[in-house]
């Protein structure tokens, strides 16, 4: 579950991460945060595709869009939407206070595994995410006190 659940929420972020890389004149500590966020999510989406090929449970995730988006920090179409649509100047602190709530929902999902984990290399990158993803905030709510 843990997997099937992050793959989706980490594709997201890069998804986000995309978004801003691509707009021009933005804070270049934001296309910084961007860049290490789609950097590190890249593997980890490659590594649990891979566990769940593995245990062949790839086809048991179903459709995805019904999640609830509060729950787990997924942002909803029109939030993204937002993003795509807004200025370099608006876009970095859009960028940074939706990225600081999705990443807030995958502790909370990684949390999650750490707590009921089975799999040890589950609960390892578990804990990889936790430690990354609360870096990665506080460097966040660092450049967003600058802008």
């Amino acid at each position: 579950m843990f997997a099937q659940m992050m793959v989706p929420h980490h594709e997201q972020a890069v998804e986000m991460s995309d978004m801003i890389l691509a707009k021009d004149d933005v804070d270049p500590d934001v296309l910084d945060i961007a860049q290490q966020i789609k950097d590190a999510q890249g593997p980890e989406i490659e590594q649990m595709n891979g566990w769940l090929d593995e245990w062949d449970a790839s086809d048991d995730m179903g459709d995805m869009g019904g999640m609830d988006h509060s729950m787990d920090g997924m942002m909803s179409d029109d939030e993204m939407e937002a993003l795509e649509g807004s200025s370099a100047e608006s876009a970095s602190r859009l960028f940074l206070e939706q990225m600081t709530e999705h990443h807030e929902g995958a502790i909370d999902m990684a949390q999650t595994e750490l707590d009921e984990g089975e799999y040890p290399e589950a609960v390892e990158l578990a804990q990889d995410i936790v430690d990354t993803q609360q870096a990665e905030i506080d460097q966040m709510q660092e450049i967003l006190s600058g802008l």
